[in-house]
């Protein structure tokens, strides 16, 4: 009777694309500690209007992934679609279609509480197979002044943000209080993506944590 041979090679797994151009979600996905690529979807981001948050980030960040996942079909690889957007009293506000939008949008949310929500969707490009999750993180500004808002409009930093601001750079200094996740504010939810990817039977290498702010202290959500 013959011994069976067992190839102790581990298997490889599917290769990793990141379904957007955004510069800070290609630094967050980075934390996996795994190679991938970048193809942005390109996909219109509209929506029937009165869609929840976490509904319309699961319907975009899917539309994102599926779309590229179409142009590798029966490929080995995973496709990560994300979509954020910010949400006051239900309104949502996306990005500003220009620098009075912007205004407009840092004066509603002065001196207030707002959610942020992220939408991760995976999708496998072999087999049309796709793993959702919303995350909600709250922030709350300072009571900000016409000067301020002008100023910080001006920089024009928050141009191409939802909400019209980017917390990790100067807007920073406009918010008092964060709950949640800091990640999912700049636009991924690392540890939800890894747990996404990890559904496909996907390691993940990165150190732990891999939810972090920017400059590499710990994700608020983690010191509670």
């Amino acid at each position: 009777m013959s011994a069976m041979v067992t190839d102790a090679r581990p298997r490889s797994q599917p290769d990793l694309m990141l379904a957007s151009g955004s510069p800070r979600r290609r630094e967050l996905f980075a934390r996996l500690g795994e190679p991938f690529t970048v193809e942005p979807s390109d996909v219109a981001e509209d929506a029937e209007p009165g869609l929840a948050p976490e509904r319309l980030v699961l319907m975009l960040a899917e539309r994102k992934a599926r779309a590229v996942a179409a142009r590798h079909a029966g490929a080995a690889a995973l496709i990560v679609g994300g979509d954020t957007v910010v949400s006051l009293y239900g309104r949502i506000l996306g990005k500003p279609a220009d620098d009075a939008d912007a205004v407009a949008m840092l004066e509603r949310l002065s001196g207030r509480s707002h959610e942020v929500w992220t939408g991760v969707a995976v999708v496998d490009a072999a087999t049309g197979r796709v793993e959702r999750a919303a995350v909600p993180s709250v922030v709350r500004f300072a009571e900000l002044t016409p000067a301020r808002i002008a100023a910080y409009v001006a920089s024009g930093e928050g141009r191409d943000k939802a909400g019209g601001y980017a917390i990790q750079g100067q807007a920073g200094d406009l918010v008092v209080a964060v709950h949640g996740c800091w990640a999912n504010i700049v636009g991924l939810p690392v540890c939800e993506t890894a747990e996404l990817l990890r559904r496909f039977g996907r390691a993940i290498s990165g150190p732990e944590p891999i939810c972090q702010r920017p400059d590499g202290s710990a994700c608020p959500r983690l010191e509670r």
